[in-house]
């Protein structure tokens, strides 16, 4: 081997060490910059299954999952809480992060359907001041509801008043939808100004709706059918959510035996004034 070929052999084996090292160094360093990546996670609530846009949001249609950092958006939620009650605004894919640009707050652009707990339906019932608190009842606020029952016919007719329904949620008063924007703006009868009604005073609603059992909302529907007047809504300490006992209905005589004395020595009303003679004269 001569001497020019000898150069090029440690040249040629120079360049190889040197690539060699090159390759090295940049998979080294893509290498922590993976693992620096990876180990910057954060925990972020994804979607169990598919969402669809207006729906209720459930813990059950929700997981935490990790994510890469870099790889979630700025405002993701983080805890499961943070969204539960929420509306969807857009459809939400299975293992889709949620965000909350997707998510709408309870109020006026959602209605009131999202507001009706599962299982149960929004009714509306036509109320008076004298049965429904002078109409001082609010959305948000929890009733107990009388119901008057009439049975029987002719002397057998019989009238009694029963606890039909205890902690009932009012959900709406009028239009007047919980969470809803407390006021309204309409034109005054010239039609040419504005005028500004704040509902949390407003008390010239007809109508309340409330939430209840599907076997629930059939009496109410027919009471109210048969006799509107029939119920009556008492109003809670919005922090009492204790459900009473069962009591029994109140009728004329139950009343009767309540409050007028019972026993031998209780008199008629004719015989609380005995005659002493001036009578008749």
């Amino acid at each position: 081997m001569g001497p020019n070929e000898s150069r090029n052999l440690w040249i040629s084996i120079g360049a190889g060490v040197f690539a060699t090292f090159l390759l090295y160094s940049y998979s080294q360093e893509k290498r922590n910059e993976i693992e620096k990546a990876a180990g910057d996670t954060i925990r972020v609530v994804v979607a169990r299954e598919d969402i669809r846009h207006m729906d209720t949001i459930y813990d059950n249609v929700l997981e935490i999952k990790e994510k890469l950092r870099k790889d979630v958006e700025p405002d993701a939620y983080e805890n499961i809480q943070g969204v539960v009650g929420g509306i969807a605004a857009i459809p939400i894919k299975k293992g889709q992060t949620l965000t909350k640009n997707q998510i709408l707050e309870l109020g006026p652009e959602t209605g009131m359907a999202p507001q009706v707990s599962p299982g149960k339906r929004a009714v509306t019932i036509p109320v008076s001041d004298d049965r429904a608190n002078a109409r001082l009842i609010r959305p948000g606020d929890r009733v107990d509801i009388l119901a008057i029952i009439d049975s029987g016919r002719g002397v057998n007719q019989k009238r009694e008043v029963t606890v039909l329904m205890q902690d009932v949620v009012i959900l709406a008063t009028g239009i007047n939808v919980n969470n809803n924007i407390p006021r309204t703006i309409e034109r005054d009868p010239s039609g040419r100004g504005l005028v500004q009604t704040t509902l949390t005073g407003d008390t010239r609603y007809n109508t309340i709706t409330i939430e209840a059992r599907i076997e629930e909302a059939q009496d109410l529907v027919y009471l109210a059918a048969t006799n509107s007047s029939s119920l009556y809504f008492l109003l809670r300490n919005p922090y009492d959510r204790k459900v009473a006992p069962r009591v029994p209905a109140s009728s004329a005589e139950d009343i009767q035996r309540r409050i007028l004395p019972t026993g031998p020595s209780s008199q008629s009303p004719t015989n609380l004034a005995p005659n002493n003679g001036l009578l008749g004269r």
